[in-house]
């Protein structure tokens, strides 16, 4: 890692490209930049897009039109409009395509010319989805990126945005190790990457000659997604095939500088551009909107187990620093960088509850009809086992009654058990994309992460502008006044 690097110093005059330019993540990088270093020269933001029309208004819609840049229009006032127009250029490509998808040739060259840096954000972050959706995009998505960044003529640095979850189940303290083809957690043998293409291919082939429609394809894809993960040990599609995509860049890369950030739980702006900014339900915060809304009044989990967070400018400022760090740093070894709190300043699900329900009887949802929802203490279940008959005896056997009396009734109570039957999915829903996660025993080692922390400030790298060091954070304080206000906000509807 080079030392002594002013980050605004290299930003300047350079030229960044960053997939999945819609994404979360994204847009607070972007934002992060723009707003730091005005004098960054441009930045390439790929989107999925019919062209460059569609592309542009992705732009506006969801990215430039977002409440994220209100700090950046209020401090570029009249000019924000020409700033950006001069500053973005939207790019209509996908990443599962070689050379991205980029069908303009004389951009592409433009491109492949004048990038110094890639940000590859593009992923499927779905922890239910189609296998092919999900390998195409989460892993040979990162073959292509990786393949286009070594044609870069001014390359200096990829970066790979992965998720801590390639981890899988494991216990204890989890390294910031590489995965390597062949690589499984389970130690079962046999993984091939292209093996499981040729799989993927084989299995549609197959259904499309057995007539099947288009929801039993989807269904099949699905099901294929988390036999394949759970035969070599990932609990979903979406890390397996993210530990995929690590696998193959590291292949590919030869010297090229690549750095993996591997974020844990990313949770909304702890500062900047402001507090508490967040697009979307993002994992823990769909257990949050259930909650808030009334329709979780018990869970399954480990009180006491720590559950890893990280808000998401942290992760950010992380990538930007990881980047600077290591441009031009030409070698085989690959540095990776666990981005989370459970090590410096560790938050166990007992204070998510604590403070959820302070917050959401303060502050109750009002429903459609213009109601506070009343919410109460979660009841938490320890075991699947204790799960289950929570769920039988005071769910399941009262709605057959429900059932049987409201075909006795003539549909009487018709409202009543639909209502329960939904409470009912929603609750075992999120049980069963959550489960691996609910009794997770990991703490993910940040010691990479934490160096970079300290070299960062000692080589007076703007560390107060590019702060990331989860053990400033009062994590009662965040989640009460920060983070549930947010998601109340930008993510209920």
């Amino acid at each position: 890692m080079e030392c002594g690097k002013s980050i605004l110093e290299f930003l300047e005059d350079k030229v960044i490209l960053v997939t999945g330019g819609a994404g979360f993540l994204a847009k607070i990088f972007v934002e992060k930049i723009l707003r730091s270093q005005p004098k960054v020269k441009k930045f390439y933001l790929l989107m999925r897009a019919a062209d460059k029309k569609a592309a542009a208004i992705r732009l506006q819609n969801e990215v430039i039109g977002k409440d994220l840049f209100k700090v950046l229009k209020q401090k570029m006032g009249a000019k924000f409009s020409s700033f950006i127009s001069e500053k973005v250029t939207v790019v209509a490509g996908d990443i599962t395509f070689e050379d991205l998808g980029i069908k303009d040739p004389d951009l592409r060259e433009e491109m492949l010319r004048d990038t110094d840096v890639i940000i590859n954000l593009a992923a499927n972050t779905n922890f239910d989805e189609r296998y092919d959706t999900s390998l195409k995009l989460n892993t040979y998505g990162a073959k292509y990126v990786t393949e286009f960044a070594k044609k870069c003529t001014k390359i200096k640095v990829l970066v790979q945005v992965s998720t801590a979850y390639v981890s899988g189940e494991r216990e204890g303290l989890i390294l910031e190790d590489p995965y390597y083809l062949g690589d499984t957690l389970n130690g079962a043998k046999g993984l091939q990457i292209e093996e499981e293409r040729r799989l993927v291919e084989q299995r549609l082939n197959d259904l499309v000659a057995e007539g099947s429609t288009d929801e039993e394809i989807r269904l099949a894809m699905k099901d294929m997604g988390i036999e394949r993960a759970r035969k070599y040990g990932w609990p979903n599609v979406y890390v397996f095939t993210k530990a995929l995509g690590e696998m193959l860049m590291l292949d590919l890369k030869d010297d090229l500088p690549l750095v993996i950030i591997r974020p844990t739980i990313v949770t909304s702006t702890y500062k900047e551009p402001f507090p508490g900014w967040v697009e979307g339900i993002r994992t823990i915060d769909s257990l949050a909107v259930g909650y808030g809304k009334g329709k979780l009044t018990c869970f399954v989990g480990d009180p006491t187990s720590v559950v890893d967070v990280i808000p998401a400018d942290m992760v950010a400022n992380a990538m930007t620093v990881a980047m600077v760090a290591h441009a031009n740093q030409w070698t085989t070894k690959t540095p990776i960088y666990q981005v989370g709190s459970s090590v410096r300043n560790p938050i166990r699900f007992t204070l998510l509850h604590e403070v959820g329900h302070d917050y959401f009887t303060k502050h109750p949802w009002i429903d459609k009809e213009g109601k506070p929802v009343i919410v109460g203490k979660v009841k938490v279940l320890g075991s699947m086992a204790s799960f289950r008959r929570y769920i039988s005896i005071y769910y399941i056997l009262p709605l057959k009654g429900l059932e049987l009396a409201n075909t006795a009734l003539c549909q009487f109570f018709q409202g009543t058990c639909t209502n329960l039957n939904r409470k009912i999915n929603f609750i075992l829903r999120l049980i069963d994309i959550y489960r691996p996660y609910l009794f997770f025993k990991g703490i993910y080692d940040d010691m990479n992460t934490h160096k970079l922390r300290i070299t960062a400030a000692e080589s007076g790298m703007e560390s107060n502008i590019f702060y990331f060091d989860p053990k400033v954070i009062n994590w009662a304080d965040y989640f009460m006044y920060t983070h549930f206000p947010g998601i109340v906000r930008y993510s209920f509807k």
